[in-house]
């Protein structure tokens, strides 16, 4: 309990002294740097409770349940397109960048596959172990480095609209603690039954499903919610990076800082592309190709007046796409190739016999 006390008080100052010097989402970002900062300087016990991180992101699914807007629904077959065009070149400038990184920095090619694909970081580790690769301080490095850049970066890169929506008014309601309540619950359940990213996709699916089949009125949201919720998760977020992940070897190092500056690269152009195919705002199609966290680019999108709809319809289906076909093709590739190398070697023993 006092590690945890620890961080949320780094956690406190950190947002504090960001939203002091106008950063945007100061309240996810200052956790993150100065948690993260903590951990190279003091050596004491720092820790995180994953529930209060999944409490955060229920918060955000919840409000962007609360939020969504259901005519979306009816351009649902041009979306799709979309979806499936953007994360094609999403998946193959993966792909390409982690062939380059495995050359750089002589990494085997499947180890720098699983480093440079955007999905989950917990997701990928269990995939590398049941996969028996070895490198797997490899892809945590990789991961992490890319979440951290990208989550740090695109703020940024959006700051010019992010520092204009003003602080909400509203005054926090019994009906929305309820409706958080609910769907924490909702989320226990869907997390058992493995549902991928459970505590987002369930507050969501709730919500939506209240506002097509019942007349309750959402509640508004105040900033206050979203305040608590950037904290809870920036301070997951800021202990992701440990120090023993900077001991691997400069070349690898570099290599996870560039390929996390590509992906940015690539979704800028994809967001482009998005941008002038759907006719959406530049932060909009920018956080909706972004291959950060789910819950962090929605936060960023509602602290910017971005279409939040949009960037979690995209961002939610990034992940599905990667973890209901991408890697369950990746495992039957391997399980190909390992078939056909087994089939080869036993051919020379056999000629050499």
């Amino acid at each position: 309990m006092k590690a945890i006390l620890k961080v949320l008080v780094l956690s406190l100052i950190g947002g504090y002294l960001f939203s002091l010097l106008h950063i945007p989402i100061p309240w996810m970002l200052g956790p993150i740097v100065v948690v993260m900062l903590a951990q190279f300087v003091y050596k004491g016990p720092l820790q995180w409770s994953g529930q209060l991180r999944d409490l955060g992101v229920v918060i955000v699914g919840t409000v962007i349940g609360v939020q969504f807007n259901t005519d979306l629904f009816g351009m649902i077959g041009s979306i799709l397109f979309y979806m499936l065009f953007l994360n094609v070149i999403l998946i193959g400038g993966s792909i390409g960048i982690a062939y380059l990184a495995s050359k750089f920095a002589h990494i085997p090619m499947k180890a720098s596959v699983l480093s440079a694909i955007p999905g989950g970081l917990g997701q990928i580790i269990v995939f590398a172990e049941e996969e028996k690769v070895k490198e797997i301080g490899i892809i945590s490095y990789f991961q992490v480095i890319r979440l951290l850049l990208v989550v740090v970066f695109v703020p940024f890169i959006v700051a010019g609209q992010a520092m204009s929506k003003p602080p909400a008014d509203a005054t926090l309601t019994a009906s929305l603690i309820l409706l958080i309540a609910l769907a924490w619950v909702c989320s226990y359940f869907t997390k058992r039954i493995h549902l991928p990213v459970a505590a987002f996709i369930t507050p969501i699916l709730l919500l939506i499903t209240l506002q097509l089949t019942t007349p309750i009125a959402m509640p508004p949201v105040p900033n206050i919610v979203m305040v608590v919720a950037q904290l809870l998760i920036g301070a997951h977020i800021g202990l992701m990076l440990k120090p023993h992940m900077i001991k691997l070897p400069m070349r690898v190092l570099a290599a996870g800082i560039l390929s996390a500056l590509a992906l940015i690269v690539l979704t800028l152009g994809s967001s482009f592309l998005m941008s002038f195919a759907m006719n959406t705002s530049f932060a909009t199609s920018f956080l909706s190709t972004a291959p950060g966290g789910l819950d962090q680019m929605v936060l960023l999108a509602d602290a910017i007046r971005a279409d939040v709809s949009l960037v979690s319809m995209f961002q939610t289906f990034r992940l599905l796409f990667i973890f209901i076909l991408i890697m369950p093709l990746m495992k039957l590739f391997y399980r190909w190739r390992d078939k056909k190398q087994s089939a080869f070697d036993q051919a020379g023993s056999a000629v050499k016999s």
